[in-house]
Parts: structure tokens; sequence; C-alpha cells
């Protein structure tokens, strides 16, 4: 079956990209995948969502961007692509059916997990005071007391981003070193944050919601805890087709959502390593259906 536009992945990225490429008159195929909706269906309160005066879940945020790409004539599959050949033109993808679909272009959207600790606890009290995302959950945290677990740039960011939030941040690193770079361990070591070495989390304690944790060096007393062990970009799909770095991340051209093969678009977290929020997700995801409707009109024959 031939399409103009396919996306893989939904997310904030992909349901963006979704909206403007329907609005184009594009007729998009979304493939939503296995987690439809993207990370936020696993997020409570969302409060830095522009147009939200009040709180909203991530699933119903969720929910209401997906309705608005479906008003405008987006058609979402519940099927994962499980094939990608992006060395042909037309591209052709493959779903977990073996249908077969071909397209003149690919917007991918297939997103990052977070890393976790494999803790059975740590699923338990997700949302209820384990998180994964200083920028989207410190606030809750407002002057209180909070651990950041890990040793890298991205525990250090997270962690010098609470200190200005949070009473007391403690970082809980694994080894007797930090492997962060040199700047963010000067940071670090220069800010009020407490770090406990060779420090091994065991299991996260609590009611309802966290109250602490305990490690090999004992109990620490605590009102939230941030996992920043790092994030696992999916790119499986399109490994020895797209450019990807060397954290797994798709490459894309400086200003734009393009890839190393033209007519194929990356956007949201799945080429972002920096930012991680879900407005940018969708920033990206209105650039990818813009940079898409641009090549279409240049593509003879479509």
């Amino acid at each position: 079956m031939k399409r103009k536009v396919i996306i893989i992945g939904s997310g904030p990225a992909g349901y963006t990209a979704a909206i403007y490429a329907s609005r184009a008159g594009l007729s998009p195929l979304m493939f939503a995948g296995l987690k439809h909706g993207g990370q936020l269906m696993d997020t409570g309160d969302v409060e830095n969502f522009p147009g939200y005066r009040n709180p909203i879940t991530g699933p119903e945020l969720m929910e209401d961007i997906r309705l608005q790409a479906e008003r405008f004539g987006t058609e979402i599959s519940y099927k994962m692509i499980i094939k990608a050949k992006l060395d042909i033109y037309p591209f052709v993808l493959t779903d977990e059916d073996n249908q077969d679909w071909i397209t003149d272009s690919v917007i991918i959207s297939t997103g990052a997990e977070a890393k976790w600790l494999g803790i059975d606890s740590e699923k338990k009290y997700y949302g209820r005071g384990v998180s994964a995302c200083a920028t989207c959950d410190g606030f809750f945290f407002k002057n209180k007391k909070v651990v950041v677990i890990g040793g890298g740039d991205t525990a250090c960011e997270e962690a010098l981003y609470l200190s200005n939030i949070c009473s007391k941040v403690i970082m809980l690193v694994r080894s007797d070193r930090m492997r962060a770079s040199k700047i963010m361990y000067q940071r670090v070591i220069n800010s009020t944050i407490d770090i406990k070495y060779n420090t091994q989390v065991i299991e996260f304690l609590g009611d309802d919601v966290l109250t602490g944790i305990s490690t090999n060096q004992g109990n620490i007393v605590c009102d939230g805890a941030f996992i920043a062990i790092g994030h696992k970009p999916n790119t499986e799909l399109f490994t020895n087709q797209l450019d990807i770095d060397d954290d797994g991340y798709i490459t894309t051209m400086l200003g734009s959502t393009k890839t190393n093969i033209p007519g194929v678009f990356a956007c949201g977290d799945v080429q972002d390593k920096i930012y991680r929020q879900a407005i940018t997700a969708a920033g990206t995801g209105c650039m990818a259906a813009l940079d898409v409707e641009k090549f279409l009109s240049q593509v003879k024959d479509v």
C-alpha cells in the first residue's frame, strides 16, 4: 500500500508532526507502536506544557493531542513497524503482520526510554516520589530533600538544577569516583550538593509515597529520588541505515530534522539528547512535518 507520509512512533513529536502533515493535506499514516503516547503515558501531573492553566496528567495530554491529529485526518495504526528498508526509494516499511507499506517520506518519532535500575520498587513509586526528569518534576519537591542516583553528566545536571529548588540534594554514586566530565564534576563539588560514593540502591521505601531509600551504606530519608543513569533512544530499527551517534541518537542536520537519507526525518527524543522535554519534542515534530512538506513538493511524480 502506498502513502505520501508515514510516521513511526507517537508521543508529542509524532502527534504534532501528524497535526501539521494532516493540515497540509498529506494524509499521514501513523504507526503509534507498542507504547502509543510515549513516555508521558507514564507521567502524572504535567504543569509545564503551554496552554493548560491547571495541571493535566500525561495520558490526558497525549489523548488531547491524539484527538487533534485525528480530527485533521491522521490515520493511526497501533501496530509496530518491525522492518524499515530505507536504501531504496520509495521506502518500504513492514509492520508486525508482515504487511509492506510503500511511502515517499518517513518521519521517525520513536523516542527514547530512561534507563532504570531494575528494582521492582522503582516502578511502585514512579510518579509517587521516583522520577527520571528533574526539569519535569523538580517543582513538586520545592524545599524538600531529594536524592539523585548516578555519577555522569546527566546526574550532575539534574542535581545542580534541583539544588536551586530543593532544601537538600544528595547524589548517590555507585563507584568511588564520578564518570562526569571535569567541568560538571567541578560544578557539583563547588555546590551544596552532598555526594555519597560507593553507594548502591537496594530498595525504595515508603507507603503510598516515597519516604526513603535503602542502600548498601544504610537508609536515607528523602522526599524524592531522581534516577539519572542515562537514556536509551529507540533506534534499533535504523541501525546501519541512518547516521547514529555514539550514544545511539539519530543525527540530524543542523537546524532541521533531515537525516542522512533524503526523505527520512527524525524528531523528538530519538534525536534530542539535550532537552528531552514534551514541548521541545512537539517543536521538532512541527519542524519534521514542514521539512516533509517541502521535500515532497520537490519530488516529481509523488
